[in-house]
């Protein structure tokens, strides 16, 4: 049996170590040069502040050019290429209309993307890179509504991306963010995999890379203690067997091996294999509102809700439509973010709306249950806020916040946001046990590392450079073994024999060469 573990542990290290360090490499770079995403704050303060000057047609005539039968799901009025524009989201599919002429904007060209790149980037020079699907930079599902895309270059390096549907950027990608992505997010997620005849195929390859990985470095680490000596030395005096390489993979194998397999499993976690992190019964959350987002909830026009936000002291770019529990709200917003809710029931604009109203729309959720309620004033294991070049840093973490939990089956908990009105995400049992099996053991997220960051930068490091000096050393042994196993084919042939003796055999210090012996 122990034979076995070797032999298995060698195969599988000589096929997978070299991975399994660009894995580490990569994830170092990734803990300061993020996936370029376009941040809400980004996106915020490129746009101009909206003026109620003969600024849009109702909000009526804008649901009626869209086409659409059904009522959206989100309402925006923003600034495109220098004009107010409406963006409605239905689903899978974004709509734009004209707010001057309520015409439907149907098709982006290419002077209409170079206008919307003008205003994101200021006076400058542009050049046209022509319509993308899909491309290194744009791997995500979240642009599936706007593709195809269009490119623009700025002169300084950047890269913007343009809805052929909507004609806003959603995403910039700098010189800089794209040069360390090469051997970042790119390389750490495997994206050379992505686009080209493997694509269908990249979740599962991931997948199994990642599985077969956890069981080489499970296996490392019981080749690497059966073959330490606790109590009596070899003769050589050292407690290891091995010299060179081999005796830095051994002793890297026993002290970082435990954070390796954490390391590799949750990045198998974040993958969400075979659907584990699923809810079998998610909470319909659709009754919050309590109707559908119609022009009838909000009587008021924009011309009429810009001049009375910005009487209340602000400068407003956005305006979006919110309705909670029945009752309709328009939500302006800054350029930094801060925003106020305008009531549609002719109130004055306030700056939170109060908590028995984010309950009574809440409660209509499950009017059946007892609600447990919370609130939050401080970030803690569950709501927290990262860096915002990380993978979830875009996301807004406001503060104070109430957490509503339900007794439906999956034991749902509900987060709303009481300077938007709206739920910012929701998580239940599985999704609160992916905060473990992924979140806290790969990037660990865990607020007395956070709060400290040269103590979480330490901590990464500390293991990345571990998991480094474990795989790179594999990876130098793999690669002898290979080399003098194409000079060698009778001793290939025999070495299985060799190897139940060499393993047995502790009375001598074994060449680096046999690491895996």
């Amino acid at each position: 049996m122990k034979r076995y573990l070797y032999l298995w542990h060698r195969w599988l290290g000589i096929g997978l170590c070299l991975i399994m360090a660009l894995w580490f490499f990569s994830g170092l770079v990734m803990l300061y040069v993020g996936y370029p995403k376009l941040t809400p704050r980004e996106h915020l303060t490129q746009l101009p502040v909206l003026s109620p000057q003969h600024c849009c047609v109702p909000l009526a005539q804008a649901l009626s050019a869209s086409g659409e039968s059904q009522a959206p799901r989100s309402i925006r009025l923003t600034t495109v290429a220098g004009e107010p524009r409406y963006v409605l989201h239905y689903g899978s599919r974004k709509v734009a209309v004209d707010a001057r002429s309520g015409e439907l904007l149907d098709g982006i060209g290419q002077a209409e993307a170079l206008a919307a790149a003008h205003q994101f980037a200021g006076p400058g020079q542009l050049q046209y890179r022509g319509v993308v699907d899909e491309d290194a930079w744009t791997h995500t599902r979240s642009l599936d509504v706007d593709r195809p895309l269009h490119r623009v270059a700025l002169d300084n390096g950047t890269l913007l991306y343009i809805s052929s549907h909507s004609g806003e950027v959603v995403r910039d990608a700098t010189a800089t963010e794209r040069a360390w992505n090469w051997v970042g997010a790119w390389l750490h997620w495997l994206y050379p995999l992505r686009g080209g005849v493997l694509d269908r195929w990249w979740t599962d390859v991931v997948i199994y890379l990642s599985l077969t990985a956890v069981l080489m470095t499970l296996l490392g680490m019981v080749v690497g203690i059966l073959r330490w000596r606790f109590t009596r030395p070899y003769r050589s005096g050292s407690r290891s067997p091995y010299g060179g390489f081999a005796r830095w993979h051994h002793i890297g194998g026993l002290l970082f091996g435990l954070l390796a397999v954490a390391w590799i499993f949750s990045g198998l976690m974040s993958m969400n294999p075979w659907r584990v992190f699923d809810s079998r019964v998610p909470l319909d959350t659709s009754a919050y509102q309590g109707g559908e987002l119609g022009a009838e909830a909000f009587p008021m026009a924009p011309e009429q809700a810009l001049q009375q936000l910005q009487a209340a002291g602000l400068a407003v770019r956005e305006l979006h439509w919110r309705l909670v529990a029945g009752r309709g709200y328009l939500v302006g917003v800054d350029g930094s973010g801060a925003s106020l809710l305008l009531p549609m029931d002719g109130g004055a604009p306030v700056a939170r709306l109060p908590e028995p109203e984010l309950l009574r729309a809440a409660q209509a959720i499950r009017p059946q249950d007892s609600l447990q309620v919370q609130v939050l004033t401080e970030h803690d294991f569950y709501y927290y806020a990262r860096s915002e070049h990380s993978m979830l840093g875009h996301l807004e973490r406001p503060l104070p916040i109430l957490r509503v939990r339900f007794d439906d089956p999956a034991r749902t908990w509900l987060h709303l946001d009481p300077y938007s009105g709206s739920p910012p995400g929701q998580l239940d049992q599985r999704q609160r046990a992916s905060r473990w099996l992924f979140a806290l053991l790969h990037s660990w997220d865990w607020l007395p590392l956070l709060e400290r960051r040269p103590l979480w930068d330490g901590w990464m490091w500390l293991g990345g450079v571990g998991g480094l000096v474990i795989c790179l050393s594999g990876t130098v042994l793999g690669w002898r073994r290979l080399r003098g196993s194409r000079g060698r084919p009778a001793a290939r042939r025999s070495s299985v024999r060799r190897t139940s003796a060499a393993a047995n055999d502790v009375s001598r210090p074994q060449p680096a060469s046999r690491m895996a012996e």
